[in-house]
C-alpha cells in the first residue's frame, strides 16, 4: 500500500506554489528569528537560543536564563513565540520540497519517492517535536524547577533537527539527481 502525502487537498500546480510561499515564510520567519536571537549569545548561551534548547539538564538551562537577564529573556520569549509560526512554515516548506522531489523521482525509483513522501510526514513530526520543545523551554523560563523540561526540550531538539536535516538532504540530493536524469534523458 502507498502511503499518501500530507498535501493531497492541494492540486499539483498547488503544491508548487505554496512551496514558493511557504519557502519565503520560512525564510521571513528565520531571518526574523536570527535578529530576537542576537541578545541571546552569552558566554553561558554562545548559540543563543540554541544553546538554551540543548541544555539538557537544570543547572545549564539556570545558567543560561541567569546570563540573559531581564530583557533578554523577553527576547527569549518572543523568539519562542515566533517560533510556532516557523514551525508551520518549515513544515509546510520542506514537506513540500520533499513531495515535489518524490513526485520527480518517482519516476525512476518508488523506493526514492516512498522515502520522500515519508519525509514529508516527518516535517510535521519535527514540528510537533519543535512545539513540545518550545512548550518545555516557556516553562523554565516563567520559573520552573522540573528538572524533565529541560531533557524534553533537548531530545525533542535533537530528533527535530534530524528530520529537518533529512528532508532537506533528500530535497538537494534528489533536486540533483533529477536533474541529472533529466539531462541524461535529453542526451540519449
Amino acid at each position: 500500500m502507498k502511503l499518501p502525502h500530507p498535501f493531497l487537498w492541494l492540486t499539483e500546480s498547488g503544491q508548487s506554489r505554496a512551496f514558493v510561499l511557504a519557502s519565503i515564510l520560512a525564510l521571513l520567519t528565520m531571518a526574523s528569528l536570527q535578529v530576537l536571537d542576537v541578545p541571546l549569545k552569552t558566554a553561558a548561551a554562545p548559540g543563543g537560543i540554541i544553546s538554551y534548547e540543548f541544555a539538557r539538564d537544570l543547572e545549564g538551562a539556570r545558567r543560561i536564563l541567569d546570563s540573559w537577564g531581564p530583557e533578554a529573556r523577553v527576547y527569549a520569549g518572543l523568539s519562542l513565540g515566533l517560533d510556532y509560526l516557523f514551525m508551520v512554515s518549515y513544515a509546510c516548506a520542506l514537506g513540500l520540497g520533499c513531495v515535489l522531489v518524490a513526485r520527480r523521482l518517482g519516476r525512476w525509483s518508488r523506493g526514492l519517492a516512498a522515502l520522500g513522501v515519508a519525509l514529508s510526514w516527518g516535517q510535521w513530526l519535527a514540528a510537533l517535536l519543535d512545539a513540545t520543545e518550545n512548550y518545555a523551554l516557556i516553562r523554565l523560563l516563567l520559573g520552573s524547577e522540573r528538572a524533565l523540561w529541560p531533557a524534553l526540550a533537548s531530545g525533542c531538539a535533537l530528533t527535530k533537527f534530524l528530520l529537518v536535516s533529512m528532508g532537506i538532504l533528500f530535497i538537494g540530493l534528489g533536486g540533483i539527481l533529477s536533474l541529472l536524469r533529466r539531462g541524461a534523458g535529453r542526451s540519449g
